[in-house]
């Protein structure tokens, strides 16, 4: 064997297992879901194949474009928020304030907590005869803002996206954090002796050099706003009458009947994971091509 060939013998074995891996776990189950979302199957009979017959289903299916309407919303709100908010509270904290750790640490702490525990917590929070947060409100004097928050159609999801934001800030603040030591300081150096203010420097060095962090940020907001599921499981499981409703949850409860005593429907279930699926690639499709003109500009 030539050395040229030994080095690419050796080179296929330390990516074998890799490859092993993605064929296992990631491959094969993706190309089942496909062949299963065009079945009608129970999951414990046996599957009968009916095409795209799910497919146009979910068409008229009223649930469906109520979870779909719902995670779209959510998917927005959060990619927004949890983009801009994680960003600006880098920026402060990066400006050397007194006590920045302890800042970066405390905000860090939710990121750390089981998403389960998290809607636990926050669901106790927003009880409306019993949680803080309706005490707080009774206190300061404003009981007039008191809500069944989670038991409202017009307060529960933006109550669900506080909560998200509040679990993942210091996560992407880390990002950012990290980011922002990349930008050469001289850059701020610089605009200072050209009389830039804090707000020129944020808008032109700073947003700017950021840029292909933004788009890590944005992109995984992107994909796990449609991917939503185990906090508002765990909240409201999809309630109030569906307010709450995402791809996610109606996905779970279609695939097991967990609600209203309804039984399995694994294809159709699958169905529903394929248009997710399709949504993170067109989401994150759209999100690279944008954000790549963007960085051509810079």
């Amino acid at each position: 064997m030539t050395e040229t060939k030994r080095r690419a013998l050796y080179g296929y074995l330390f990516i074998l297992p890799t490859v092993v891996f993605f064929l296992v776990f990631i491959a094969f189950p993706f190309f089942r879901a496909i062949g299963i979302s065009m079945t009608e199957w129970a999951g414990y009979d046996q599957p009968r194949f009916i095409g795209l017959k799910n497919f146009i289903n979910m068409m008229n299916d009223r649930i469906f474009w109520i979870a779909l309407k719902n995670t779209f919303f959510f998917m927005v709100a959060t990619t927004i928020l949890q983009t801009i908010i994680p960003l600006l509270v880098a920026v402060l904290l990066n400006a050397g304030w007194r006590g920045d750790v302890a800042y970066r640490t405390i905000l860090f702490l939710p990121n750390i907590i089981s998403l389960v525990v998290t809607g636990l917590l926050w669901r106790m929070i927003y009880d409306g005869n019993f949680g803080i947060l309706n005490s707080a409100l009774t206190t300061l004097g404003l009981a007039a803002l008191k809500r069944q928050w989670l038991a409202d159609p017009s307060t529960v999801m933006p109550a669900i996206i506080v909560v998200s934001l509040w679990a993942s800030l210091g996560f992407y603040m880390v990002i950012f954090f990290a980011g922002l030591q990349s930008i050469p300081p001289e850059l701020y150096e610089v605009a200072s002796i050209d009389g830039a203010n804090s707000w020129q420097k944020l808008v032109h060095i700073t947003i700017p050099m950021l840029w292909p962090v933004t788009t890590v940020v944005m992109v995984i907001n992107i994909i796990g706003g449609i991917k939503v599921f185990d906090v508002v499981y765990v909240m409201t499981t999809g309630g109030p009458n569906h307010a709450s409703e995402v791809l996610g949850t109606y996905l779970y409860v279609t695939a097991f009947g967990a609600t209203g005593g309804g039984s399995p429907s694994m294809g159709y279930a699958s169905a529903v994971g394929v248009v997710i699926l399709i949504l993170s690639m067109i989401g994150t499709a759209i999100q690279l091509r944008l954000t790549g003109r963007r960085t051509d500009v810079y």
